[in-house]
């Protein structure tokens, strides 16, 4: 599907999409548990619907009751030999895990970019926790043979927090006694946060010592009991509202926690930095077009944000600085030179250098013919920075923003955007 954006002045009020982030979890968190979870404000999304289908799998059994998904689960005990991750990197890494909980082999695959998505980790640590294990050189499918053995182990956490996670939630379900994942050089220290959120509203027990030590205590959590759980409104889709309102015209973003752990939150501080006009409310948040200007910002902890960070600086007059441009390789692209590609047809500048990417806006954005190279963020971002191009943007394989934020053009529509979508023919 292609999608034309014309230039557009937005307004009004919108609600934020339910976290993938918080969602994922909140799945995996519902299998573990013993009893019925009742999920509100579920997400839809792919990678949502992946999650759920990973459950359904693995035992759990879910029914749609009016807006609330309701899960109830006896713990983990497969009912499938394969398992299918769509293609949900949090997936894949959070799930891997709980699925070797099991006594029996079981293959686990998934679709798209995530194929291409190096999954080493499992190679190296899952044998030492006493599971068999095979990959294809390090990529899908996995065939994994349990059951999980806790025990102290140390991971390297410099290429994603994700497995890490998987790792806490299968511990969480397993420990006889307090045991200890010991962690190096840990990024994305937000989204552990959430981790953590999420098991201890589900009732399980775990020391952070600094991100560097996690001390999980034994669950007491046998008894059926009934959890309801309501996922967060989502910081990273969210981050694009925003960012079109300083580009585009003044709206009202409602349904986020201010006080969330998600990472990018952080968004917030970028908006700040770049003079948009920004009013912080713990029930919404407004946002409007200022006298933009060039920023330094920090995504290490919080990569995802770099596409609606690139649409942003595209409009502030200078050279906007991001750093960690190291942590865009293994995403659904390798999303530096994507941004850079794709940013590039539509004037704007984008240099590399190192861990930096230095992006040169106030130059003008000119429409363009752009390609979401299957990425999600990659169609968003060329969707909102085509809301004050000088022509209009036709976005490639606009469809990506499945995987994340299924409403967002309908939402960008809402507020006044003048969107055009096209089927394209396969020959």
């Amino acid at each position: 599907m292609n999608v034309t954006i014309q230039p557009s002045s937005i307004t009004g009020s919108i609600v934020a999409a339910a976290s993938k982030s918080s969602m994922q979890r909140a799945c995996a968190a519902a299998l573990l548990h013993h009893g019925t979870t009742i999920i509100h404000n579920p997400g839809h999304s792919n990678d949502d619907n992946a999650a759920i289908d990973v459950i359904q799998q693995m035992g759990a059994k879910t029914s749609l009751v009016g807006e609330e998904l309701h899960v109830t689960s006896n713990g983990v005990n497969a009912e499938n030999e394969r398992i299918n991750c769509g293609e949900s990197g949090l997936g894949i890494r959070m799930f891997a895990p709980i699925i070797s909980m099991n006594k029996v082999p079981i293959t686990i695959n998934g679709e798209g970019s995530l194929l291409k998505r190096p999954m080493d980790f499992f190679d190296e640590v899952l044998p030492d926790l006493g599971i068999q294990v095979k990959s294809n050189d390090g990529k899908l499918p996995l065939v994994v043979k349990g059951p999980l053995q806790t025990k102290e182990i140390t991971i390297d956490g410099s290429l994603s927090s994700q497995f890490l996670t998987g790792l806490l939630f299968a511990y969480s379900a397993s420990v006889t006694e307090p045991t200890t994942i010991n962690v190096t050089n840990l990024k994305s220290k937000p989204y552990i946060d959430l981790t953590l959120k999420v098991l201890a509203h589900f009732g399980y027990k775990i020391e952070n010592r600094n991100y560097e030590q996690f001390i999980i205590s034994p669950s007491n959590n046998s008894e059926p009991t009934t959890i309801n759980y309501t996922v967060e409104g989502d910081w990273s889709g969210a981050a694009f509202l925003l960012v079109a309102g300083a580009i585009a015209g003044k709206i009202t973003v409602k349904g986020l926690d201010v006080f969330s752990t998600q990472a990018d939150k952080a968004i917030l501080q970028a908006l700040a930095d770049s003079k948009a006009s920004l009013s912080i409310q713990e029930s919404q948040i407004e946002i409007g077009p200022g006298a933009l200007q060039a920023f330094h910002f920090d995504a290490t902890e919080c990569p995802d944000l770099f596409p609606p960070l690139v649409a942003l600086a595209s409009y502030c007059a200078g050279k906007t600085v991001i750093e960690g441009a190291n942590r865009l390789t293994h995403k659904e692209s390798n999303r530096a030179l994507t941004l850079q590609e794709e940013f590039g047809k539509m004037g704007i500048q984008i240099d590399l250098q190192d861990d930096l990417m230095i992006v040169h806006g106030g130059t003008g954005v000119k429409g363009a013919i752009v390609h979401s190279h299957h990425d999600h963020r990659i169609a968003m971002a060329c969707a909102v920075a085509g809301l004050k191009a000088n022509g209009e943007t036709t976005i490639e394989v606009a469809e990506a923003i499945n995987k994340s934020y299924p409403d967002f053009y309908e939402h960008i529509k809402k507020l006044g955007t003048m969107v055009l979508e096209a089927e394209v023919s396969k020959k």
